[in-house]
Parts: structure tokens; C-alpha cells; sequence
């Protein structure tokens, strides 16, 4: 069944609306000082999962392709999201990470020949302001690890982002299998680094089994699968202005929890920073229909079973 454009639009936004309640699952749910296991936790069985439900692995120039579009959109990203978040305050890192629709804006200039428009690009910058005002309190001590971090991460998700644009998908895989992919490769990435840096997984109650078991499916499985659906069908700058919700949901699920009002200001903000997320799903409509780019129509995936080797 075709999905219209509002409607495909709006079930991407899905996915950073869930990312925004990590925060608050992480810090009420979950051990603290974890954030590499949590990241695993978070990929690797998720990406598991939609393999099991996919049944098609990855074949030919794929393999590696796979593996890269998984080192910077998780195995990347989850550590250096969580080192940022562990040495900045919450505000500061969304703030670094609101930058995203600048990074997608040139990147896809460099790598999918798409001119920038000053319009996109003021509408990036409100977008980052918009979000400041909602998450920026108290800034606290400058860490220049942390900024670096944050600003590593947001570059790699970017990056990725634009790649899977470029590569788009090979013949006969829909975005369940490639999200499987990218999750299960992020997911083995993070694990040694996760086993040699924080030990032996944490011992965990049922309160810890919920959280992970939220993160892995809600916002992990679900929500990757809606992003990569997205990113194939829309264009990656459409993409990434949907990035701000995350802070935005961030702010309003925290000043729920903690029974605070948001200011006039923090309104403000936000009716910018949610104005620049609907402008940026106003420029040129990419086609609604899936993308392969170069050799991906020779690269189609295979049934579970099939020897890689077969061509």
C-alpha cells in the first residue's frame, strides 16, 4: 500500500519523538555508568531481531557497505552520544547535536550533489537556536572532550545518513533488513570495546530488564526501521530537520517527570525550532519510491542459508 508524503513524513518523526525518551529511560531505568553496554544492549539484539524477521543477508560489495552504514549510524554514534551525554549537561549536548541538518546540508552537497539553499540553511541555524532555548540552562563547565564527542557523534549519524541516501538499498531488501544489518554490525562493533572498557555486563533487576527491553524494541528496533524507511524515500535533508523533535521531546517528557513548567522562553523555542522542522519538509518531494544507487541492483540480498560466496 503507497504511503503519502504527510503521512510517510509523519511516521519518520516517530523515530526521533522515541529517541527523545531515552534520556529518561536511561537515567530512571537503567545502571548508571553503563553507556557501552547499554549501547549493545540497545543494537545488537535489536539488529538480531530484524534479521530473524528479514531473512536476507547482506551480498557482494553490500557486506562492507553494511558494516560501514553500521559503524557510523551505531557503533560510532551510541558511544560517543553516551561519552557526550556523560560529560556534558543534557542542554549543552542537545544543543551540539541540533547542528545535525547543517552537517546533512553540506554533506549532501559533497556527496549527493545537492546545492544548499540559503533558505535550508537558515532554517538549520533556527532550528539549532530554537532548540537552545528550549534545553540550554544552566550550562555548567566547558568540556572539550565532551563537545568533541558530541560533535563526532552528530557528525557520524550525518554521515551515515547521507551514505544510506547514496547507496540506497539493493534489489529485493526492503528497510526491515537493512536496519537489521546496520544494527547487528553496529552491535558487534561496540561489543569488545563495550567488554574490555566497563567489564562483565552489570548484574540487572526487572526494572533494569524493562528498560533495556524498551530501549531495544521502542527505540531501537521500531524506531531505526521508521529512520532508514524515511531516509530511503524522502530526501536526507527532509530527514534530518526531524532530528530537533528528539531534544524537544527530550525537554517536554523531563519537565513532565519532574512536574516543571516550561518558561515563555522554552515555548518560544520550541514553536521555533518545531517552525524550522516543518520548513525543512518543504523543499523538493523526492520520488516515494525506493532508492538503489550504482552496483546495488547487482547486489541483491539473499535468503538466510545461501552461501555469500553465490552470485
Amino acid at each position: 500500500m503507497a504511503t503519502s508524503r504527510p503521512a510517510l513524513i509523519a511516521l519518520t518523526a516517530l523515530a526521533p519523538v522515541s529517541w527523545g525518551t531515552t534520556y529518561a529511560v536511561t537515567t530512571e531505568f537503567l545502571p548508571a555508568d553503563r553507556p557501552l553496554f547499554t549501547g549493545l544492549v540497545r543494537a545488537l539484539p535489536a539488529g538480531l531481531l530484524l534479521l530473524c524477521l528479514a531473512r536476507v543477508l547482506p551480498r557482494g560489495a553490500w557486506w562492507w557497505k553494511a558494516a560501514v552504514l553500521g559503524a557510523l549510524n551505531i557503533g560510532a554514534f551510541f558511544p560517543l552520544l553516551f561519552l557526550s551525554a556523560y560529560r556534558l549537561p543534557g542542554g549543552m549536548a542537545a544543543v551540539v547535536g541540533s547542528v545535525g541538518p547543517l552537517f546533512v546540508v553540506g554533506l549532501s552537497a559533497l556527496l549527493l550533489g545537492q546545492r544548499p539553499t540559503t533558505r535550508t540553511l537558515l532554517t538549520g541555524v533556527a532550528a539549532a537556536f530554537g532548540v537552545s532555548l528550549v534545553v540550554l540552562e544552566a550550562a555548567g563547565a566547558f568540556d572539550p572532550v565532551g563537545v568533541l564527542a558530541a560533535l563526532a557523534a552528530t557528525a557520524s549519524m550525518s554521515t551515515g545518513t547521507v551514505l544510506t541516501k547514496r547507496w540506497g538499498r539493493p534489489d529485493g531488501v526492503g528497510p526491515l533488513a537493512l536496519t537489521g544489518w546496520q544494527l547487528t554490525a553496529g552491535g558487534l562493533l561496540i561489543a569488545p570495546v563495550a567488554l574490555l572498557a566497563e567489564g562483565p555486563p552489570p548484574a540487572l533487576d526487572g526494572r533494569a530488564l524493562g528498560g533495556y527491553l524498551s530501549l531495544a524494541l521502542a527505540n531501537t528496533a521500531v524506531a531505526y526501521w521508521l529512520w532508514f524507511r524515511g531516509v530511503g524515500r524522502l530526501t536526507a535533508t527532509q530527514v534530518t530537520f526531524l532530528g530537533p523533535l528528539s531534544p524537544l521531546t527530550a525537554a517536554v517528557v523531563g519537565r513532565a517527570a519532574l512536574g516543571q513548567s516550561l518558561t515563555p522562553l522554552q515555548l518560544a523555542g520550541m514553536a521555533l525550532a518545531f517552525g524550522a522542522t516543518v520548513a525543512g519538509q518543504l523543499g523538493p518531494a523526492a520520488p516515494l519510491t525506493r532508492v538503489t544507487h550504482g552496483g546495488a541492483r547487482r547486489a541483491a540480498g539473499r535468503p538466510l542459508g545461501v552461501r555469500a560466496a553465490k552470485d
